[in-house]
């Protein structure tokens, strides 16, 4: 008998989805699993073997875990939807001289719509992932997402882009465990090997970690065409040839190929001139900064400025600042300087563990 109704679980195959989907069977809801083939690693030309949401070793484990539970699974293919999107948008960024963060856009505008389509041909009333985060109904009517348990794992911040309608919808059973707790979970259930599989931190389209092939892959004639550029300081002092501005993140000081006496940081890129300006310590200091593409998921909208902690990267600590919002754009002032505000990046506001919102990095 349904107790809580169906939910369709999306299982890759690691051990945060698969107990996501045993906790949930557990619990009283009627499963379905589903394993979105987004990318096929052989396709990138790399040098590693697939890996994570991808590899076919995965997917079986998965269906497997399924057959043992006397679950369906399905599995979903939109590499076609992925590749148009995403890496169409990851290689623009970069050629923009901008750093993109790829898991976020797949999260918003990829996966959930992906899960939410299919969710209503199977009649399923939710879904649910392996992310470790939270989403609670506020007092204000609104889904509010908030931290994981184990905030040394917490996903919140790839989670900004979601809105309300997704947002009712979805389930974290992971939010409410540490990574230790899930792993034992997967013990518990009998999947010792399970528990033990190895996490990928890398983007799941670029396995080896080296997107400055990737992008020579994808860009025909790509170091032809950005050679010859200079690095320049901050007075426009050229200070040496690089390989090309796709090549540089705002913040990179290894790397470099260039010995100036002392550490030397990438502040600025500048495609229009295939320019990569340099810094010493203190030029990347910023205390303002301006976010696009602004999504308000704690409130309808930020009606004055507010005080917020805002993070700039996936594993940064936070910031406090004052939050102004301007249409689909924030405005925001760090109330002590902060390092490295590289464009193309989330910006990400909290309110304590709550996430008020968030938005992409403007490069001005």
């Amino acid at each position: 008998m349904i107790k809580k109704g169906r939910v369709l679980a999306a299982m890759s195959g690691g051990i945060d989805s698969s107990v996501t989907a045993l906790l949930l069977h557990q619990q009283g809801y009627e499963v379905i699993g589903i394993t979105m083939k987004t990318w096929d690693y052989a396709s990138s030309g790399g040098s590693r073997k697939t890996t994570g949401c991808c590899s076919l070793d995965d997917i079986n484990d998965a269906r497997s875990l399924a057959v043992d539970h006397g679950f369906p699974h399905y599995i979903l293919d939109i590499r076609e939807e992925f590749g148009d999107f995403i890496i169409d948008n990851f290689v623009e960024e970069y050629m923009a001289g901008k750093t993109p963060n790829p898991c976020v856009l797949c999260n918003t505008h990829i996966k959930w719509d992906a899960l939410l389509k299919r969710a209503d041909q199977l009649d399923c009333e939710f879904i649910a992932t392996g992310h470790y985060a939270q989403v609670r109904r506020g007092d204000n009517g609104r889904y509010i997402i908030s931290k994981g348990l184990d905030e040394t794992k917490d996903q919140s911040y790839v989670l900004w882009g979601l809105k309300q309608e997704a947002l009712k919808r979805t389930i974290f059973p992971c939010g409410g465990y540490t990574k230790k707790e899930i792993r034992q979970l997967a013990m518990n259930f009998g999947y010792e090997a399970l528990s033990k599989k190895a996490e990928s931190y890398e983007i799941c389209f670029i396995p080896d970690n080296d997107y400055r092939g990737f992008l020579k892959r994808k860009v025909e004639g790509l170091e032809e065409k950005v050679k010859g550029g200079s690095f320049i300081d901050k007075d426009g002092n050229i200070l040496g040839e690089h390989e090309g501005y796709p090549f540089y993140t705002v913040g990179q000081r290894k790397g470099l190929g260039i010995a100036l006496g002392k550490p030397a940081f990438v502040t600025k890129i500048i495609p229009e001139t295939n320019t990569v300006v340099l810094g010493y310590d203190g030029d990347l200091d910023a205390t303002t900064m301006r976010v696009r593409d602004l999504n308000i998921v704690k409130y309808e909208k930020l009606d004055s400025t507010i005080e917020a902690i805002t993070k700039i990267r996936y594993k940064d600590k936070g910031h406090l600042s004052s939050v102004t919002q301007e249409g689909g754009h924030a405005y925001v002032t760090f109330h002590e300087a902060v390092q490295a505000i590289a464009p193309g990046q989330s910006a990400v506001f909290y309110e304590g563990n709550d996430l008020i919102g968030g938005g992409f990095i403007a490069r001005d």
